[in-house]
Order: structure tokens, then sequence, then C-alpha cells
């Protein structure tokens, strides 16, 4: 295809696509990879993804991050890392596009009760469940559910954090000495994706770029809500090199500007960072096809060391100072409770449940209730949780 004038010798080539699970006529004007990426983008669960936390519950703000924007971030950015190195932007955008699909409301919190609730039922884990999302909840199709994409999307999204199972078959990586996920293991054919090589570039990108983008832009929001300052963020290292350079060029720029200016410098300093030092791991691993991309024993795509410590660091930062600031572990501590007050009355009484979740109850009958019902309230946006839970118990934190 005319698109791969410029593709490098080991990006996923969409000529060679290993096809989808069900088969289909190619389309004319589109890559499979393509194809791919406009499938997710036109998928409810992306969608839902505008009215589901980031850091902040929805309605807290207009201007902040919700994971819908999050996933363009990250999308922009694995698209700026992509380009240069060669790779397939399409199959890198759409796993990009497609990472957080499977998070339940208010994020972290709504996963922490799930995966509680699931404690003796396989557990809940956002990135299978995005798996699921895609294989099998999405209903768009008379001829098959889910979304049918291409093996190689499956499995960028299945392995974007690494391999998940190890040479000899066992479960790997974060889950090395247990099992894997449930939606990992329900995926029709699962023997069909190769869960035990490295993942590819485009992959690697994919979740490379997740965390430039929440590591800059929870910074931004955090200080735009007043709950991390300018001062403090001088003591990390990434951020006070950035705001030594905005100050010497702009001696006497406003706090909003230089707010923005932080983000927005981080995240090129990053950007770069990935992509000289990919190239050079490219280069002195020898890496010239897909083959050797796989058979890699390490990530081919990071940072400098530097540049890892000091976003280390940032993290490091982030999670003292904003994810566990009182007034935002207040609310992560109220939306736990809310998702568990959810999960508990579904499974008591079924007949709660949407028709479409009845149907499913019986013509699903080796899902177990708990799966269907977790199912359910992981695709609901923040504001259907609380709706939800002011219907079935006359009240609900307003989160504000």
């Amino acid at each position: 295809m005319a698109g791969r004038r410029w593709q490098a010798p080991y990006a996923e080539n969409p000529d060679g696509s290993r096809g989808r699970f069900h088969k289909e006529p190619e389309a004319p004007l589109r890559s499979p990879f393509q194809r791919d990426r406009d499938r997710i983008l036109h998928s409810d669960a992306f969608r839902r993804l505008k009215h589901k936390t980031q850091v902040f519950v929805h309605h807290e703000g207009d201007h902040f991050r919700t994971r819908l924007t999050h996933t363009l971030e990250v999308s922009q950015i694995a698209r700026s890392i992509a380009r240069p190195l060669g790779l397939d932007e399409d199959l890198t955008e759409a796993i990009a596009l497609a990472h957080d699909l499977g998070h339940p409301p208010f994020g972290h919190a709504g996963e922490r009760a799930l995966d509680r609730a699931l404690a003796d039922a396989g557990g809940f884990d956002h990135n299978a469940q995005s798996v699921r999302v895609v294989t099998e909840l999405e209903a768009r199709y008379p001829d098959f559910d889910g979304l049918n994409l291409t093996l190689e999307m499956l499995e960028g999204l299945v392995k974007h954090n690494g391999p998940v199972l190890d040479a000899c078959g066992r479960p790997a990586g974060p889950y090395r000495g247990g099992v894997l996920p449930f939606g990992f293991r329900a995926v029709p054919n699962l023997r069909a994706l190769d869960l035990r090589s490295a993942p590819s570039l485009e992959a690697q990108v994919a979740a490379l770029s997740d965390d430039i983008a929440y590591a800059s832009h929870d910074v931004e929001d955090g200080l735009r809500a007043g709950l991390l300052d300018l001062a403090a963020m001088r003591e990390v290292p990434l951020a006070a090199d950035v705001l030594h350079g905005i100050e010497a060029g702009y001696p006497a720029l406003d706090r909003h500007h230089v707010v923005r200016e932080l983000s927005r410098r981080m995240i090129t300093l990053m950007i770069e960072d990935v992509i000289l030092t990919t190239a050079e791991a490219l280069r002195r691993g020898q890496i010239e096809s897909v083959t050797d991309v796989k058979r890699a024993r390490e990530p081919l795509v990071g940072f400098s060391a530097r540049r890892r410590g000091e976003v280390a660091e940032l993290k490091a930062f982030l999670f003292r100072a904003l994810y566990r600031h009182p007034d935002v572990w207040d609310r992560v501590c109220q939306a736990e409770a809310i998702v568990s007050d959810l999960f508990a009355a579904y499974g008591a009484d079924p007949s709660r449940l949407p028709e479409l979740w009845r149907n499913r109850l019986r013509t699903q009958p080796g899902v177990p209730l708990a799966r269907h019902v977790a199912d359910y309230i992981a695709g609901m946006t923040d504001r259907f949780a609380l709706l939800e839970h002011r219907r079935l118990f006359d009240a609900a934190p307003d989160l504000g």
C-alpha cells in the first residue's frame, strides 16, 4: 500500500496482517489497522469515556481531563513517536485509543472496588476488561460480538505492557504466580494470539505514551485545581529544569501561562528523549524485522537512563502530592463505596439489571452472575453510577 512508503522493516505491516477471528472482506480504501482504529472510535465504550474519571470527577470542572480527553492525548503522543520511528501509525493510534476502554466509573477507585468484589471469581483488571470489551461486550454487528479487530491489534492491546505468558506458558509480568485475568482467558480462540513474545513496537509506543500523557497532564490539572503548587514542583528534577527554562525566557510570565508551558515542555522533552533512545536501541540491537522485535528480551521503546529516573521521581511525587491528597482521596473512598454498593445490589437481586443484561444471564449460563454484574458496572459512566446509586439507595454522595 502507498502508506508503507515511509515505514521501517520492523513496523507491523497491514498488508501482511494475520486477519481477524471472523473473516470479512477487506476494505478497498482502508488498511486493516485503519479499520481497527475506526471501529474503536465509533464504539459505545469509547464514547462513554467522556464521562469517566481521570483524576477529577466529571463535574468538578469543564477543563479537567476525563478518561476520553486523556485517551485522545495518549493517541496524539503515540503518533508523534511512531511516525519518526517509521512505525505503523494507524496500529499505534488504535492501541492507544483502546487502552482504557475497560476502565470502570471513577477510574482506579472503581477498579479496586470491582477487584475486591470479584476476589473469588478471578478479580477485575481494566486492561483485561478492555480486551473483553472489544472481543465480546460491544454489540454492533450482526455476524459477531465485539469489534472483530485484527490479531495484531488484539495482541498489542493484551501485551502493551509486556508479554503476559513466559516461555513455558505461565502467567508473566503483573500476573506472575497467579492466573491470567478473566478478560484475557475469555477471548475466543485465545491460542491464536502470541502472548509469549515481546509486544510490537507500536504497542510499546502506546504504553509509554500513556505514561507521558498522565504524568504531564495530571501535573497541569493538579496545579489548576490548586492541589499542587509551583514551589513544590521545583523539588521534582524534570519539572524544575523546565521551570528554570521558562523563567529564563519569560521572567514576568503569569502563573496561568507558566502552568501550561510547563506541561507542554515536559511532553516535548519526554517525546524527544523516547524517539532518540529508541532509535539507538533499534540500531544497537540490530533490529531489522518484526521477528527481531518479538525476540527482544527487553523493551526497545523507552527513556534514556537519566530521563527514566526523572519520570519515576515525577510519578512518585504525583502519587504523594496529588493522588493521595486528602481532597482527592476522600472522593476516591466515596467512589469505591458507590461501586461496592452497586455490585452488592445487583448481585443480590439480578432483576434490577436492565433487560439486555438479564438476557445475557440466560444466554450465557457459563459466565457467572458476578462477572455479568461487573461487566455492567464497568460500562457505566461516573454520573450514571451516581444516578443508579441514588435510585437503588435513595442517596448518593455528590463527590463535589
